[in-house]
């Protein structure tokens, strides 16, 4: 999919109604969150909608731009302000993957991802390379695409769309990632579509049409289009972990710690 969200760098922002709903909700769970963050991370930040928010949010922070889409990055430095520019206060741009950070361990104190890592065929990676970058007690928040999302579709007979994990399975992943005490919720969002032909359009402008579809022969789309009323809607999965103190040493043996 990198070429897919490469080439939809251009178009993204024209079609990203569904992630900056998602963001905002994503944000105003921020608001009960006690945490002053030294360095910060928008992980798979498409044109930086969630690292200006977090900038907004912790000035004094690093921010850190992580996307696997080059022009994506180009796009999160062309909005980046003059006068930010001139003060150095730009996000630093990281064209990477987010299973194999180039980041030293225990370095970030928050980790944020708006609907990116349902498009790995297996998160449990990317939640163990983010607790790794994790410092103690830093917090990961995120949001991915639950399996509910097109049931319209679905119901019409698409048999060839994406499946998404379950929430209590990414709960579960993050557990054996090592973070603590994961919570969970979800909402339903639905969008209202007159023709198909602007539902694809979206899909195609976000580069994500065909990881999203997946391969079905025109004629099949075209009967599940005759059969199809016009709702999408999204399952959008929310999660929070921190990064607790470890209980097992590097060498297997467990940590013990005694208060005064």
């Amino acid at each position: 999919m990198r070429e897919d969200f490469s080439q939809a760098a251009a178009s993204y922002d024209e079609a990203a109604v569904l992630a900056r709903e998602v963001g905002e909700r994503m944000a105003e769970r921020l608001d009960f969150i006690k945490i002053a963050p030294r360095r910060f991370a928008d992980i798979g930040c498409a044109t930086g909608d969630g690292v200006r928010e977090l900038q907004r949010r912790y000035p004094e922070a690093l921010p850190l731009a992580i996307d696997f889409a080059r022009p994506m990055l180009q796009a999160v430095r062309a909005r980046v302000p003059l006068m930010q520019r001139l003060r150095g206060r730009s996000p630093r741009l990281l064209n990477a993957d987010v299973r194999a950070l180039p980041l030293v361990a225990n370095s970030l104190d928050l980790a944020w991802s708006n609907l990116v890592l349902h498009w790995l065929d297996d998160p449990l990676p990317a939640f163990g390379e983010l607790h790794r970058t994790l410092a103690v007690g830093g917090l990961l928040t995120f949001a991915m695409l639950g399996p509910d999302t097109l049931k319209e579709l679905r119901v019409a007979g698409a048999t060839s769309l994406r499946r998404f994990a379950d929430m209590h399975d990414v709960g579960d992943m993050l557990v054996a990632a090592g973070f603590a005490d994961p919570v969970m919720d979800m909402d339903m969002i639905t969008f209202e579509y007159r023709r198909p032909r602007r539902f694809l359009a979206d899909q195609r402008h976000l580069g994500v049409r065909n990881g999203l579809l997946g391969r079905m022969a025109w004629r099949d789309w075209r009967r599940v289009f005759a059969r199809w009323h016009g709702g999408a809607t999204f399952e959008v999965v929310y999660g929070h972990a921190w990064k607790a103190e470890p209980r097992v040493a590097a060498d297997g043996r467990a940590i013990v710690r005694f208060a005064r």
